[in-house]
């Protein structure tokens, strides 16, 4: 999905302020077109295919309101499903007070890694289950045999995640745990992005981070700050290898799909999928 197209979608979407479609700016364009418009945010998914896990998040934000857990709050609470694609729209935050840091994230884990599971069922962190619809949508942009070696290497981490044994107790976890999905405004850090949202390892939550770390360039200090706020460096746990090789495969194929429309995403992603493939695991991966 282009911008073009999100905006065609935007606009058919009823339920909007009058005049909101028409002057919405554009956030982010990824899995999602996330647009503020007016008093509100608005998501368009890219296909029919995500309408179950809109409506799971919006379930999973009303529950978060109901703990008292700062997160980003519904403005309506079903999806709408318009021309193929899933719309949510949500009550806009106040303007950010300042960027949202590791120890922001780390206390918000906490506090969801502390509730008891919710009244409605979870998923599990099928961490690696967008691959397949990844490569796909990379299709010919991508050297097939590229693509070939990253279901195999899916396949692989599949089977190693499924036999860990962790080393928190399992249950709720927010599944993209990065200050990104963090917004800091006059009253605090709040999660956002709950689309993830996920029962299964707490474990996945911590390695988002270290991953940071060893990847995309997040300083020492910086994870210090995240493991003292959480309270333990899930470094320590012999499974973190198998969950963090099974990120970055997912984050290898993610960038995929956005290969045929964008040059610099294809130029990410050989850079990716050659590191993984050379097991060069110094190799910084850049967003695009």
């Amino acid at each position: 999905m282009d911008e073009a197209r999100a905006r065609e979608v935007l606009a058919a979407a009823g339920g909007l302020p009058a005049g909101a479609a028409a002057g919405a700016r554009l956030l982010a364009l990824g899995e999602n077109a996330v647009f503020a418009a007016g008093d509100v945010v608005v998501k368009v998914g890219r296909s029919a295919e995500l309408l179950e896990r809109a409506r799971r998040e919006l379930l999973v934000a009303g529950w978060l309101a109901a703990a008292e857990v700062p997160a980003v709050r519904a403005a309506e609470p079903e999806p709408l499903l318009v021309d193929g694609c899933p719309v949510t729209v949500w009550r806009r935050l106040p303007e950010r007070v300042r960027p949202a840091g590791p120890a922001d994230l780390a206390v918000l884990l906490s506090r969801v890694h502390a509730l008891p599971a919710p009244p409605f069922e979870l998923p599990r962190r099928e961490l690696l289950g967008g691959v397949e619809r990844w490569l796909r949508l990379a299709g010919a942009a991508i050297d097939p045999a590229d693509a070939a070696y990253l279901r195999e290497r899916r396949d692989g981490f599949a089977s190693a995640a499924a036999a860990l044994t962790p080393h928190l107790p399992p249950g709720s976890i927010h599944g993209d745990a990065l200050p990104r999905n963090v917004h800091v405004g006059p009253d605090g850090p709040v999660l956002v992005d709950l689309e993830t949202f996920s029962s299964d390892l707490r474990e996945h939550d911590l390695v988002v981070m270290a991953l940071s770390r060893d990847r995309y360039g997040l300083g020492d200090t910086a994870y210090e700050e995240f493991t003292t706020a959480y309270g333990w460096d899930v470094r320590e746990w012999d499974g973190c290898g198998v969950l963090r090789g099974a990120r970055e495969t997912a984050s290898c194929a993610w960038a995929a799909q956005h290969a045929p429309a964008n040059p610099k995403a294809l130029a990410e992603f050989q850079r990716r999928v050659a590191s993984l493939r050379e097991g060069d695991e110094t190799v910084r991966w850049y967003p695009f």
